[in-house]
């Protein structure tokens, strides 16, 4: 059996229902779960042969605690999960995936990646209705529509999406194995 390991930093609490979602598809035989300050020191990473790592956005990017950890990894295989406040399949949550791979150590496999949208932490909502109309993040209509739309998320679809991204992992992580032994 596959040893899991997931780590997650939330700000809002986005990101910690999503890491528990996926928690829940492992159970506590095969995961063990952490918040990112309450994380395994480097030396216990080898007992993992997979390590989901869940992060917020900032700027673009994971959050700062969660890059300080990724570049700790080191010939891990690893799954990317994030939430922010973008539509889902924006530029912004794509790049953010390169941008958190690349904080990676070396010989990291990235297995996969789920992206979810999640409400925006109040504090930087209010300070974005101050801004000016040249902000990119300024209080447009496009913009307050996407704001509306994240406050609704992780939902309930969002949650099983989740559960259903980790059994695909698995399913995926079995056949690779399969496939490997055929091959020998």
């Amino acid at each position: 059996m596959q040893k899991w390991l997931i780590v997650y930093s939330s700000n809002t609490g986005n990101t910690e229902q999503i890491a528990k979602a996926m928690f829940q598809v492992l159970g506590s035989e095969a995961a063990d779960i952490y918040l990112i300050k309450e994380a395994p020191a480097v030396e216990q990473l080898p007992q993992y042969d997979i390590i989901a790592v869940g992060y917020w956005l900032t700027r673009g990017a994971p959050d700062k605690a969660v890059q300080q950890w990724l570049h700790n990894l080191s010939g891990k295989r690893v799954v990317l999960f994030q939430t922010h406040g973008t539509d889902k399949y924006s530029e912004h949550s794509v790049t953010a995936f390169a941008r958190a791979a690349s904080c990676l150590g070396d010989n990291c496999e990235v297995l996969g990646t789920f992206g979810c949208q999640g409400r925006i932490n109040p504090v930087l909502l209010n300070k974005r209705l101050t801004l000016s109309a040249d902000d990119p993040h300024a209080p447009t209509e496009r913009n307050k529509k996407r704001w509306a739309m994240a406050a609704q998320h992780p939902d309930t679809t969002d949650l099983a999406e989740a559960r259903q991204f980790i059994a695909a992992i698995q399913r995926k992580l079995i056949l690779r194995e399969k496939y490997q032994n055929t091959q020998q």
